[in-house]
């Protein structure tokens, strides 16, 4: 009998502890179009503080989806109930299905104080995928425009990359691509980075040749899945012009993190402020004065909302002029915005104008940053004041302006604008002037005689062998041969010092310089050059590192790593085409 007790005593502690670890698997439905996110939720709840998890969830087998994006948030909270510590991890998927009907979902599997936990697997239904083209399809079949977006997990508010290219087999149609419109939508922003194309490329995808239209920045201003819509463009020829627009693309933008100060608002980047007053004059009571609030930095500078002057009895204000002066940087827009406020103080005395709360969320190490109030003191005197406070020679100075002001003086204005009229011609004059211009013509025209009859008697004297072709070539190639290790020392200094504007332009003209051995102007003459050269093993790699370093060039993220990886395979390259 006490055998049987103890017995079912063991089967209830551990129906217990079984209890006390959740985990489940689900979607947001069971059918889905061919455009519709998969969501899959994975959530586990542990009872009490004596379970631990030792790993995190493994996934099953995905590759039937593209992933999208994912992320997790953990919670803890006191059941009141039983005064238990409820420990809920919450994982998010978002996937999208490659094909239709049924696929199959396996099990999650998580290990939580050496044992192993696992979700029951299931099916979900995709009706009618539709099969995505790289490149988005046009009225006549013959040319096309492709969006593409590397970097496509990004917070609110921070910009993304987009480049914007035109595909076609042949290639007298990339003159006919004009007016490229970029998107517009209101839960996004676009700035662009560069709208000129850039040289063809001859061997693109699926042998077509290439070229980058448009360069520019996506501000995502909502959380969430944001499509970024597509871009148009006509073609343009004799008898008609036609429309083609590029794919579609989707963003997992990422919520900002919470515990932001209560005056944050929207601005997301690196960012300063400064007030000061741009007027150099002495302030005076019931006069304007112009108070200027800078905001600078690297971010959604255009697009944030900017601190305001506050309110108060000690003066009047009145609403701003913006100006901006930005440009595009490395992770965001760059630069300076301006607000120009006209100030009227109220009362004579110390006036301290204050701004509002300015703080932003710096993306780089992912923590809020809050700059406080901003605060400019000034020294506002009354009219009385400002008269006493005048010197001797001041007050000189606006007696006499007020007296040129108000009194009229007929005999200044009529003797000091009075030009006089010459009674007669100097011929004796013109006559020297045109003797000394007919004296120096000669003295050049003897000058030019003596000069050729000296350069016939050098090449009579000392005459040159011409050489032959090959001579005068391998002569030239001596004058165009560029020392290539020097770039690569220069690059890496350049590397170390974490320079990369000035890194990139130095590939282009390490580039240029190589090409020029060869005797090629163009990319793609060299990339043909090479290919009967080197092989087409070298000229593909050649077309893979040019494409590499424009999307790195354009990156909004930059890493050590990355760019320690770039150039050691342009070290690779270069050393063995260069000459």
């Amino acid at each position: 009998m006490q055998q049987k007790l103890i017995y079912i005593l063991f089967i209830f502690a551990s129906v217990i502890s079984y209890g006390q670890v959740n985990l489940s698997l689900e979607t947001d439905k069971a059918e889905y179009n061919g455009k519709d996110i998969v969501n899959l939720t994975i959530v586990l709840e542990i009872n009490g503080t004596d379970l631990v998890q030792q790993t995190g969830f493994q996934l099953p087998d995905l590759s039937k989806f593209n992933l999208i994006g994912s992320g997790s948030v953990t919670n803890t909270f006191i059941d009141p109930a039983t005064n238990t510590l409820i420990t809920q991890k919450v994982s998010r998927i978002a996937l999208e299905p490659k094909k239709k009907g049924k696929i199959k979902i396996g099990s999650v599997l998580v290990t939580v104080s050496n044992k192993i936990y696992k979700t029951e697997p299931f099916d979900v239904n995709i009706k009618d995928i539709i099969e995505k083209r790289s490149l988005a399809s046009n009225v006549s079949n013959e040319i096309y425009l492709n969006m593409e977006i590397e970097d496509r997990e990004v917070y609110q508010d921070q910009p993304t990359v987009a480049v914007l290219r035109v595909y076609s087999k042949n290639m007298d149609n990339f003159r006919k691509v004009k007016d490229v419109r970029l998107p517009r939508q209101d839960n996004l922003n676009v700035h662009p980075i560069s709208l000129g194309k850039s040289e063809i490329d001859p061997s693109g995808s699926g042998n077509m040749a290439s070229q980058v239209l448009a360069v520019f920045m996506v501000f995502p201003n909502e959380s969430g899945y944001v499509e970024v819509p597509s871009v148009s463009a006509s073609v343009s020829s004799y008898s008609n012009k036609n429309k083609i627009v590029s794919n579609k693309v989707k963003l997992n933008v990422k919520k900002l993190p919470e515990g932001s100060p209560e005056h944050f608002k929207n601005a997301v980047g690196n960012f300063s402020v400064t007030v000061y007053n741009a007027s150099k004059d002495k302030i005076e009571v019931e006069k304007p004065v112009n108070v200027i609030v800078k905001v600078s930095g690297e971010g959604n500078l255009p697009d944030m909302y900017l601190p305001k002057i506050i309110a108060s009895p000690d003066y009047e204000v009145f609403s701003p002029k913006i100006t901006s002066k930005v440009a595009p940087g490395t992770t965001g827009m760059k630069g300076e915005v301006f607000a120009n406020y006209v100030v009227i103080p109220k009362k004579s005395g110390a006036i301290s104008i204050r701004t509002e709360d300015f703080a932003f969320f710096d993306p780089a190490s992912r923590e809020y940053v809050d700059l406080g109030q901003k605060t400019l003191a000034l020294n506002a005197f009354s009219h009385d004041q400002i008269l006493e406070s005048r010197t001797t020679v001041e007050k000189v100075n606006e007696y006499t302006n007020t007296l040129l002001e108000t009194v009229n003086t007929p005999v200044l204005k009529t003797t000091t604008f009075k030009v006089k009229e010459k009674s007669k011609f100097h011929w004796n004059i013109l006559l020297t002037n045109i003797a000394i211009l007919v004296g120096l013509f000669i003295c050049y025209l003897l000058f030019k005689t003596w000069q050729k009859k000296r350069a016939l008697v050098r090449e009579t004297a000392s005459p040159k062998p011409l050489g032959s072709v090959a001579e005068t070539e391998k002569q030239i190639r001596e004058t165009l041969k560029t020392d290539i290790n020097d770039y690569f020392s220069y690059l890496e200094n350049l590397k170390d010092s974490g320079d990369y504007e000035k890194f990139f332009d130095t590939l282009e003209e390490m580039d240029v310089d190589v090409r020029k051995q060869h005797f090629q102007s163009s990319s793609g003459d060299f990339k043909t050059f090479l290919e009967s050269q080197y092989g087409s093993t070298v000229a593909e790699e050649y077309r893979n590192l040019s494409q590499r370093i424009q999307m790195e060039k354009y990156s909004p993220l930059k890493s050590s790593e990355g760019i320690d990886e770039l150039l050691k395979a342009v070290v690779n390259l270069y050393s063995r085409i260069s000459k």
